[in-house]
């Protein structure tokens, strides 16, 4: 990690294992970005003690001891603000951001989501991929935009769906993929080899017509 490094806040609501694997990449110097701070809505969240072990500012914005969802959104809106991030990552963060604040922060902030985005956005989706019999799935780091699970995909990572999984054993195979394409994205961003331009991501400069694919085996 250098001065240069984009000042960047992690976003959870639980355990943090994205996080986790964050933190690992920045110790590990295959991530270059300050971890500036971690906010938590969730005061118990596990995430918030993976931060303090790794002696990032852990900060909670505890959705429970607000009134109405505007004072909670104004008050994230103004950590935010003081934290003057130059990137915003989602990592477990389980409330829908106001569109003030993913406008602020457009081009800037990150989200991972369980599945081959279009496909499959919101919750349950290996419930609903298996339920649907489909041959792949898969998790997608995309920018966030004021749709849910909607923004431009950066870089996906698959597995094929063998005949005997189960929701959790599709989700630890996805998982682990996760931990691999996440700080990988972030970095990218980072070093500003990807770029959103118009709701188009650029790869070094070149328009990326479809994301990046890792495969689970390849």
């Amino acid at each position: 990690m250098t001065s240069a490094d984009p000042r960047t806040v992690v976003l959870i609501s639980g355990s943090g294992t994205n996080l986790q694997a964050i933190i690992d990449a920045v110790e590990a110097g295959s991530l270059n970005i300050k971890l500036t701070a971690v906010i938590s809505d969730q005061p118990e969240a596990f995430g918030l003690e993976r931060a303090r072990a790794a002696g990032i500012p852990a900060i909670v914005v505890n959705f429970s001891k607000y009134d109405n969802r505007d004072d909670f959104d104004s008050a994230l809106a103004e950590t935010l603000e003081q934290l003057n991030p130059e990137i915003v990552v989602l990592a477990g963060f389980m409330r829908i951001l106001p569109t003030a604040i993913v406008a602020r922060y457009h081009g800037q902030m990150l989200n991972i989501h369980p599945s081959l985005l279009p496909k499959y956005k919101g919750l349950h989706t290996y419930r609903r991929v298996l339920a649907a019999a489909d041959t792949f799935h898969g998790t997608t780091v995309h920018y966030v935009i004021p749709e849910l699970d909607a923004g431009p995909a950066i870089i996906q990572y698959r597995v094929a769906i063998h005949s005997d999984d189960t929701e959790n054993s599709l989700a630890s195979r996805v998982q682990r993929g996760e931990y691999e394409i996440y700080p990988l994205a972030i970095d990218w961003v980072a070093s500003k080899r990807v770029q959103l331009q118009a709701n188009q991501v650029l790869f070094d400069g070149q328009p990326l017509t479809e994301p990046k694919l890792i495969d689970e085996y390849a």
